[in-house]
């Protein structure tokens, strides 16, 4: 396995791994050529223009390791292993093989593990992580107390057994885990027969957000041509939320009939987007911000138009509570509630979300807005509300002041009439709030200390890209609340100047 080894090391088991690359049948297009490099790591770049369609890799099923084709599948079925378990039991299996194993030279090229946070120090999660969306949520920490207690319950007394003879060497709760994080971060669906597996070649392309270069396809059984079995859909889990315990592999049938096999016994490397020679050909992980990427493959990208940044309903809250009685704001949320509103919901917390320009999510304004209302408007919702019987209509109407406005279809509300001066600095003094949870570090500091820091130290390098693309996110929210506060500031003196001109006409 290929921790830290050097790029003479890297270099000799690159030619390996091509050497075994075809005694396996996988034909790899001379048109590609596989680099390794210290800050880059391994890379695939064209050697010359690729159009789309042109099919630049094959690969047999029977090359992949899976649960069905592993020397440990006898083992996997006896103990009734199924899904991600299953996949990684069968990778500690291989490894333990060494030399053994049918595909030592491929494992030898993969790292001991993905450096996502699951591998990671408790105290570098703290202090790395501080405040991003990975630590607040406690994601990483349930994953490795589901994964350890998976481990504990289903690895550990196969250690005991005197006939599988295990080395505990490979089958203790660390392999465990980094065997997890391999699985989770390069496995992709084959087919019905094989299910998930690792894909040797397939997984060396790296990730690029909205620039897939190439297409993994395969003939799945359950029907016609072509299901297209790539990692934006399938292959990869692409939710940032879930638990990394419940990764790629589905649970699934370890049952073997013969009518799962699946007629195609390759799959293709086909050709999306063109590619000029010299250029890196990339593979696509799915649409997913920098928290999604670094949870679920270990690394993040700079400027990454899926970025996103929560800020949490307790949050609104604490923001509310120094501002008014604990009345006042369980009444406005429950108003909001009856109005059929609600905000994202995942792993028992209720969130709204900035996107990557700063713009907030609509329910986090009416949220603040019905928050801020004078008690007259907001009575007269409340009582619309409470008659009106059916809270699903289409508009629920209210006059105030400043003219009409609509809460009822979320597309249909106008966000320039709910930003009021109150609701942006409301919008300021959460950004503010969400800030602190990063530590004592500015903004600008992190930015400095990112510039400085060498990409190959991947731990400090990716969390700290994630916590820049975080706290730019609300900066830009800020930036987002002065200008619509300004925008309003306008309206309202252009109202009250054309108001006090028709005085003076009367």
């Amino acid at each position: 396995m290929a921790a830290t080894a050097s790029s003479a090391t890297m270099a000799r088991r690159l030619r390996a791994f091509k050497r075994w690359m075809k005694s396996q049948g996988i034909d790899c297009s001379d048109a590609l050529e596989i680099t390794h490099s210290v800050e880059q790591g391994i890379c695939v770049y064209a050697k010359c223009d690729l159009e789309e369609g042109d099919v630049v890799a094959t690969i047999p099923k029977d090359s992949c390791l899976t649960v069905n084709t592993s020397s440990a599948k006898d083992i996997i079925e006896d103990y009734g292993f199924e899904g991600p378990l299953a996949l990684s039991f069968a990778l500690m299996y291989e490894i333990s093989l060494g030399h053994a194993s049918p595909w030592a030279p491929y494992l030898h090229l993969l790292p001991d593990s993905e450096p996502l946070p699951l591998v990671w120090t408790l105290d570098e999660v703290d202090s790395l992580l501080c405040g991003t969306e990975l630590h607040k949520r406690q994601m990483v920490i349930e994953d490795k107390v589901l994964i350890y207690d998976d481990w504990k319950e289903n690895i550990l007394p196969l250690m005991d057994s005197t006939s599988l003879k295990l080395n505990p060497d490979f089958f203790g709760a660390e392999q465990y885990i980094a065997a997890k994080s391999l699985v989770a971060s390069r496995s992709f669906e084959v087919d019905d027969y094989h299910g998930f597996g690792m894909v040797p070649l397939a997984d060396l392309f790296n990730h690029k957000t909205g620039a897939e270069n190439v297409h993994f396809t395969t003939e799945l059984s359950n029907g016609d041509s072509d299901n297209d079995t790539d990692n934006n859909d399938e292959g990869k889990n692409t939710s940032d939320d879930k638990p990394l315990y419940e990764n790629s592999c589905d649970d699934g049938n370890s049952e073997d009939p013969s009518y799962l096999r699946d007629d195609s016994k390759i799959l293709e490397t086909i050709i999306v987007k063109s590619v000029k020679a010299g250029d890196e050909v990339f593979n696509t992980y799915g649409s997913m911000g920098n928290a999604g990427l670094l949870h679920r493959y270990g690394f993040t990208e700079p400027d990454n138009p899926n970025d996103i940044v929560n800020i949490d309903l307790e949050l609104v809250l604490h923001w509310s509570s120094a501002l008014f009685s604990g009345r006042h704001s369980r009444g406005r949320l429950s108003l909001w509630r009856r109005l059929d509103y609600h905000g994202c919901d995942s792993q028992n917390s209720e969130y709204f979300e900035i996107s990557s320009n700063g713009e907030p999510q609509v329910e986090l304004l009416i949220l603040l807005y019905i928050m801020l209302l004078p008690e007259e408007a907001y009575n007269k919702l409340d009582l619309y509300a409470c008659t009106a019987g059916n809270l699903n209509l289409k508009e629920i109407v209210i006059s105030l002041e400043k003219g009409m406005i609509s809460f009822g279809k979320t597309s249909e509300i106008s966000k320039e009439l709910l930003l009021t001066k109150k609701v942006c600095d409301a919008l300021s003094g959460l950004a503010d709030a969400r800030e602190s949870l990063y530590g004592s570090s500015s903004v600008d500091n992190d930015i400095d200390t990112l510039k400085n820091c060498c990409i190959s130290d991947r731990k400090l390098y990716h969390s700290l890209m994630l916590r820049v693309s975080e706290r730019m996110i609300l900066k830009k929210l800020r930036t987002y609340a002065a200008t619509a506060a300004a925008q309003s500031h306008a309206t309202t003196a252009k109202g009250f100047l054309s108001r006090k001109k028709l005085k003076k006409i009367t």
